[in-house]
C-alpha cells in the first residue's frame, strides 16, 4: 500500500510540474500602444480565449515603440518555453524571428512579410517557424484616392518613419503610382519620434497633400502631424483608419484590425491543436478594405466624397 501511495504521489508531483493537461502558454509582443495594434491584439486574445477558456495563458507585453525592448521580450518568451508567440507589428516580428527558429511565431499588423524578413522573391509562405496576417490594403487604390479627392494637388508628400521597413515599402509603391500619373512626389522620413514635428512641418510647407502609410510611429505621434497639417492647410490621406483619425486625415482605405487579430488567432488555434504546421501556412490578408472619409475634415477642404465611401466614426 505504501508503494502504491508513493507512486501516486510521484505521479501527482510530475503532473504538477508539467502543467495542467492542455494548458497552453502564449506570448504577445506588441510594438506600441495605439488603437490599430490594440484592436489586433484584442481580437487575437478574444479568439484564443473563446476557444480554450481557462486552458490558455496569454501574456501580452507592449514595447513602447522600442525595437530593442521587443528583442528582450522575445528572448524572455523563448527562455520561458512558451508554445507560441504573436508579434504585433513589423519590428516585433523581426525581433521574434531572430530570437527563435523553433517556437511558432505569428505576425499581425505586418504589411509585407518579404520585406520585413528580407526574403527575395517572396511567394506568400515564409516556410519556417513564421507565418501570420498582413494589414496591407491595395496601395494603388490608396494612391488613386489622393488624385480623386485632391485633384488640384500637384506635389504630394510621403511622410513615414525610416526605421519601419514596411513603411518604406508602402511609400515606394505609392510614389511609383503617383509619378506614373504625372505628379511630383517628395519623401519625408524621420528615424524616431523625436524628429516627427520638425519633419512634418517641413513637409507641410512644401506640398499640396500628404500621404501617410500604416506607420506605427506616425500613428503614435499623430497630434504633432495633425498640428503641422492644420497650420498649413494640407489634406492627408492615410493607410488605415486609426492613423487617419490620429493625424487629422480626410480619408483612408482601411481594414478592420480586430478582425485581423481574430484571423491570426484562428491560425494560432490550428497550430496549438496540431491541426496545421506553421511552416506550411501562407500569410493571410484582410479581404474587404473599406474607403472611409472624415466628413468634418473633408468639409474644411470643400471635399465631397465620391460614391463608395463610408463616413468615419
Amino acid at each position: 500500500m505504501k508503494k502504491i501511495l508513493a507512486v501516486l504521489l510521484m505521479l501527482f508531483i510530475v503532473a504538477g510540474c508539467s502543467g495542467s493537461g492542455n494548458k497552453y502558454n502564449v506570448g504577445v509582443i506588441q510594438l506600441v500602444q495605439h488603437n490599430a495594434l490594440d484592436s489586433a491584439t484584442q481580437g487575437f486574445v478574444d479568439c484564443l480565449k473563446d476557444e480554450f477558456g481557462d486552458d490558455i495563458n496569454i501574456d501580452v507585453q507592449v514595447a513602447s515603440g522600442d525595437s530593442a525592448v521587443c528583442s528582450t521580450m522575445a528572448t524572455n518568451f523563448v527562455a520561458e518555453g512558451v508554445d507560441l508567440i504573436m508579434a504585433n507589428a513589423t519590428p516585433a516580428l523581426q525581433a521574434t524571428s531572430h530570437a527563435t527558429d523553433s517556437i511558432p511565431v505569428l505576425g499581425t499588423s505586418v504589411t509585407e512579410y518579404g520585406v520585413a524578413l528580407d526574403i527575395d522573391d517572396f511567394n506568400g509562405t515564409v516556410g519556417n517557424n513564421v507565418s501570420g496576417t498582413s494589414d496591407l490594403a491595395p496601395l494603388d487604390e490608396q494612391a488613386q484616392m489622393i488624385i480623386d479627392l485632391v485633384p488640384n494637388a500637384k506635389t504630394i508628400g510621403l511622410l513615414y518613419c525610416s526605421s519601419e521597413a514596411n513603411s518604406l515599402y508602402q511609400v515606394k509603391k505609392v510614389q511609383e503610382y503617383l509619378e506614373a500619373k504625372g505628379l511630383t512626389v517628395k519623401s519625408y522620413s524621420f528615424s524616431d519620434s523625436n524628429d516627427v514635428a520638425s519633419v512634418a512641418t517641413s513637409a507641410c510647407l512644401e506640398v499640396d497633400a500628404l500621404y501617410i502609410p500604416t506607420d506605427n510611429t506616425c500613428a503614435s505621434n499623430g497630434e504633432v502631424i495633425k498640428t503641422a497639417a492644420s497650420d498649413n492647410n494640407v489634406p492627408i490621406i492615410a493607410g488605415e483608419k486609426d492613423c487617419c483619425k490620429a493625424v487629422g486625415g480626410i480619408a483612408t482605405l482601411s481594414i478592420d484590425y480586430y478582425e485581423l487579430g481574430k484571423t491570426t488567432g484562428q491560425m494560432a488555434i490550428k497550430i496549438l491543436k496540431g491541426e496545421a504546421k506553421v511552416e506550411e501556412m501562407p500569410i493571410e490578408y484582410y479581404g474587404n478594405p473599406v474607403k472611409m472619409i472624415d466628413k468634418a475634415q473633408a468639409d474644411k477642404f470643400n471635399i465631397v466624397a465620391p460614391d463608395g465611401y463610408e463616413l468615419m466614426d
